[in-house]
């Protein structure tokens, strides 16, 4: 996993998150609101979404992201294996999954590409 994954704000515009995105070299991002609750997850996949979008596509760079995110955030807790990450990535056809603490809190990112590495290892 990723740990200490980058956020967003979900009252953030999907121009700001796009930069994100790129900056950082990654592909998702977990959403917060203003308290810090995780409340979905943003990927490019939506973004892409929401610029196909005819009803989005004219003033999709100034959406918050709590508009096109996904939700609720897919999460799993820190104390599961790598199979059964690869199984519910499988099942809800997602690419990545929220890495969860005992007190549900965000702490890390687990993404396909991850299980990929560690497989390969």
């Amino acid at each position: 996993m990723t740990p200490n994954p980058v956020s967003i704000s979900e009252t953030a515009s999907l121009a700001e998150a796009a930069a994100l995105l790129g900056s950082k070299e990654i592909s998702g991002l977990p959403v917060v609101d203003a308290s810090g609750s995780l409340v979905g997850v943003l990927s490019q996949t939506d973004l892409i979404k929401a610029q196909a979008n005819p009803e989005l596509s004219a003033n999709w760079r100034g959406l918050p992201v709590g508009e096109i995110m996904t939700k609720p955030a897919l999460t799993i807790p820190s104390t599961a294996g790598l199979d059964e990450a690869a199984r519910l990535m499988g099942e809800r056809r997602v690419h990545r999954l929220v890495v969860t603490d005992a007190a549900a809190t965000p702490i890390g990112i687990i993404s396909a590409s991850d299980l990929v590495r560690s497989w390969l290892r």
